[in-house]
């Protein structure tokens, strides 16, 4: 009798957790789907008119940037010390290695460090963009809604950027870069950063036409400490100066008309560094 009490006693507990746990389940709410990008409100787009004025074209500093290529070398490792030095020396001798070809981006952070051509910025809630002429492929996306890294990285040339304000200065956190990106301090001296690269960026206005973008560089595989720089950007106002579209292949074609009249690009052969060969 005492052994049949005890049975029907632990049905019935197993019974009433079950019953519990059904109750339970019953309760929970399904969550709602998360809005990866909100549509803007007007107090998004007001906020946006109490940020620093960065419009306009802004144009490298390129003569700062030729001095800092010899007066702030990065703390290389030594093989890649041994390779600036043997790149600096083929441009001394007028044989510049060929480092950005086959219209690939000079990706980060070389854009930011090297580029000759200006760019553009753009707000809008939630996002600061970067537009670039030249190669077809230079746009940077910085997110300032609080969103952080992605968890499943997608490693791209530009990587993955987020950022706040401090006052009037863009803090920004670059990572999610791919390990072939070059880490450049001319357009003939830089090695690939190989993998594990962040760069940390504090953007802001020294002048009202002077932008100031002070770097730290993080490359672990390449560097034997973190290397800060600076690079400046001078605006243009006037209107004859405008981002146009830049296709970096199409010199490696002349337009011709077809047999039926159609218009189209006849390829011109030429070598790695994009010199045109002579027939």
């Amino acid at each position: 009798m005492k052994k049949s009490f005890k049975i029907i006693l632990s049905i019935s507990l197993i019974l009433s957790e079950t019953l519990g746990i059904t109750s339970s389940f019953a309760q929970t709410k399904p969550k709602a789907p998360v809005v990866i990008n909100p549509a803007p409100t007007a107090k998004d787009w007001a906020d946006i008119a109490k940020l620093p004025d960065w419009s306009g074209v802004w144009n490298p500093n390129i003569s700062d940037q030729d001095k800092k290529s010899i007066t702030e070398m990065p703390p290389w490792q030594e093989r890649q010390a041994k390779i600036i030095a043997f790149q600096i020396a083929e441009e001394k001798a007028g044989r510049p290695t060929p480092l950005f070809t086959n219209c690939l981006p000079e990706a980060m952070p070389s854009w930011m460090l090297i580029t000759h051509n200006a760019m553009e910025i753009l707000f809008t809630p939630g996002r600061v963009t970067m537009l670039g002429e030249s190669d077809g492929n230079r746009l940077r996306r910085i997110y300032t809604d609080g969103r952080g890294h992605p968890k499943e990285p997608d490693p791209s040339y530009h990587g993955h950027s987020i950022g706040h304000w401090e006052g009037d200065t863009l803090v920004v956190e670059t990572t999610n870069i791919i390990p072939e990106s070059l880490l450049a301090i001319s357009e003939a001296a830089g090695v690939p950063n190989n993998g594990d690269m962040v760069v940390k960026e504090r953007i802001y206005l020294k002048d009202k036409d002077l932008l100031v973008d002070e770097l730290e560089i993080i490359a672990p595989k390449i560097l034997t400490k973190p290397w800060k720089t600076t690079r400046f950007f001078f605006r243009q106002r006037n209107r004859k100066f405008d981002i146009v579209e830049g296709v970096c292949l199409e010199g490696y074609f002349v337009p011709k008309v077809d047999k039926n009249g159609d218009h189209t690009f006849e390829a011109i052969k030429h070598d790695v560094g994009g010199n045109r060969l002579v027939n």
